[in-house]
C-alpha cells in the first residue's frame, strides 16, 4: 500500500508541474517554425447614410477612387454600403447585417460603420463593437471630449472615434441682417440674438422690413433638443423635456405672426430654396458640416449668395450631431480599420487639409488652435470670417447629456408630428397624441402615458 501511495503521489506531482507549464506559457515552437501572421482582409467594407465621410475618405486616404462605392489603398478594396437615414431604414439594415456577422464571408463582414449621436449608444453598448485600443487606436490626446464620451460604452471602453466636432451656430444673411439690425458684424449681430427673448423680437422686426426670421420651424428644433434637462425616455417611460414643449410653443407663435417661411422637413426644397440669393430668411442653424455639406443652394454660383454669410452662437449654445466610426467586431481588417481612426484624428496633414480645404472643424485641438490663431486664415463662404476661432470657443460649451437610444426616431416622429398641427391639419392636442402612438407602435417596451 505504502508502495502504491508513493507511485500515485509521483504521478500527481508529475501531472501537476505538466499543467503548471501549460497554463503559464505555450510551449516553444520548433527550430524549423515561425508562428503564423493573422492575414487581414482584402476588401474593407463601411456601411454610411451618406458620402459626407466617404469622400473625406477618397480624398485623403484612398490610392484609387475607382468608382463611386470602390476605392483602393494598396492591395485592399474598399466598398461602401448606403442606406437612408430617415425613418431607421439605416440602422435596420445595419442591425441585420451585424446579427450575421459571424456567418458572413469574409469579404462581406462589416469592418466599419458610421453612426450618430441620435443612436451611437446603441452600438457603443453592444457587442456589435470593439475597443479600438485593442486594434491600435490609443492617443486621444487631441480630440475632443465629449467625441470619447460619445463613443465609449457603459465601461468606458472606446468603441470608434469622430473625424469631427460639432459646436454649432446662428448661420446668417449679412445683407438681411445689415437691412434688419444695421450691422452685420457677428459680435454685434450676436448682441442682438444672444436670448430667446432678444431673437424674438429681432424676428418681429425682420417681419416689418419683409423678411422671415427662419426658413421653418425646424430650423431650432435642434437647439432646443441639445439643452433638455432630462432624456426621452426615462425609467421606461416617454418623456417630454419642458425644452421639447418650449419649441413647440415658439414654433407655434412662429406660424401665427408669419416669422417662419415654412412649416416643411429642414431638408426639403421649399427649406433649403431659401438658401438662394432669392431667398427671404435671416437665420439658419447648424455646424461647419451643416454651411459646407448642407447649404449647397447658397453656394450655387448662379442662384446662391456666396459670401453673404456669418455665423455667431445665438440664444444659447449647442452642438449638433457629428459622425462616428465604429469598429465592427469580427472586422478581418483591423490593422486598416485603425489606420483610418488614427488618420482621422492624429494625422495633422489631413486634419488640417479638413480645415483649410473643407471646411470643416475638426476633431484635432491642435490644428484647430493653429487656425483659430492664424490672422490670415478667412472662410470665403463666411465673408472671410475666421468661423474655426468662433468654433473652438464654442467647443468649449459642449456637454453630451441626456442621450439615449431613442432619439433619432423620437426627434424625427414629434417634428413630424408637430407639423399636422402647424400646417392647421389637426389641433395641438392631437398632434401630441399622434405622436405618442407613434412611438407605442415603434417602441412598444417604452410606456407611454
Amino acid at each position: 500500500m505504502k508502495k502504491l501511495l508513493s507511485i500515485l503521489l509521483a504521478m500527481l506531482m508529475v501531472f501537476s508541474l505538466v499543467g503548471c507549464s501549460n497554463s503559464s506559457e505555450p510551449a516553444p515552437a520548433p527550430a524549423d517554425e515561425t508562428p503564423a501572421e493573422t492575414e487581414e482582409g482584402k476588401v474593407l467594407n463601411i456601411w454610411t447614410w451618406n458620402v459626407e465621410f466617404w469622400d473625406f475618405l477618397g480624398k485623403y486616404y484612398a490610392d484609387e477612387i475607382v468608382d463611386e462605392y470602390t476605392y483602393k489603398k494598396g492591395d485592399v478594396t474598399i466598398k461602401r454600403t448606403t442606406y437612408p437615414s430617415d425613418g431607421g431604414a439605416y440602422q435596420d439594415a445595419l442591425d441585420a447585417a451585424l446579427l450575421n456577422q459571424a456567418n458572413a464571408p469574409a469579404d462581406e463582414k462589416v469592418d466599419l460603420f458610421l453612426a450618430e449621436a441620435d443612436y451611437i449608444l446603441k452600438y457603443t453598448n453592444s457587442d456589435a463593437t470593439m475597443d479600438v485600443k485593442s486594434i491600435g487606436v490609443t492617443d486621444f490626446s487631441n480630440t475632443y471630449k465629449y467625441t470619447v464620451e460619445a463613443a465609449s460604452d457603459a465601461n468606458g471602453v472606446v468603441k470608434g472615434v469622430s473625424f469631427q466636432c460639432c459646436p454649432a451656430a446662428v448661420i446668417y444673411r449679412r445683407s438681411i441682417a445689415k437691412d434688419v439690425l444695421g450691422t452685420d458684424d457677428p459680435a454685434e449681430v450676436q448682441a442682438a440674438l444672444d436670448s430667446w427673448d432678444k431673437f424674438n423680437d429681432v424676428a418681429a422686426q425682420a417681419k416689418a422690413k419683409g423678411y422671415y426670421m427662419i426658413p421653418t420651424t425646424n430650423a431650432t428644433y435642434r437647439v432646443f433638443s441639445n439643452n433638455t434637462t432630462s432624456p426621452w425616455v426615462v425609467d421606461g417611460k416617454l418623456n417630454i423635456d419642458a425644452a421639447i414643449e418650449g419649441w413647440m410653443d415658439q414654433s407655434a407663435d412662429y406660424v401665427a405672426n408669419g416669422y417662419t417661411a415654412y412649416t416643411s422637413n429642414i431638408w426639403g426644397e421649399e427649406a433649403t430654396s431659401e438658401m438662394f440669393a432669392t431667398g427671404k430668411s435671416m437665420c439658419f442653424f447648424g455646424p461647419a458640416w451643416y454651411f459646407n455639406f448642407s447649404m449647397g443652394n447658397a453656394q450655387d454660383p448662379d442662384k446662391g449668395c456666396f459670401g453673404d454669410w456669418a455665423i455667431c452662437q445665438g440664444p444659447q449654445a449647442w452642438f449638433w450631431g457629428g459622425t462616428w466610426i465604429l469598429a465592427a467586431t469580427g472586422t478581418d481588417n483591423p490593422t486598416m480599420v485603425a489606420d483610418i481612426m488614427n488618420t482621422f484624428i492624429n494625422n495633422e496633414e489631413v486634419c488640417s487639409k479638413l480645415v483649410s480645404e473643407d471646411a470643416q472643424f475638426s476633431n484635432n485641438q491642435a490644428v484647430n488652435a493653429k487656425f483659430a490663431a492664424d490672422e490670415s486664415y478667412g472662410n470665403a463662404f463666411l465673408g472671410g470670417q475666421n468661423d474655426t476661432a468662433v468654433f473652438v470657443e464654442l467647443a468649449k460649451n459642449i456637454k453630451f447629456q441626456n442621450i439615449t437610444s431613442y432619439d433619432q426616431l423620437c426627434n424625427e416622429g414629434l417634428q413630424t408630428y408637430f407639423q399636422e398641427f402647424l400646417d392647421g391639419n389637426v389641433d395641438k392636442e392631437t398632434a401630441i397624441a399622434n405622436f405618442k402612438d407613434y412611438i407605442r407602435t415603434t417602441y412598444p417596451s417604452v410606456t407611454v402615458e
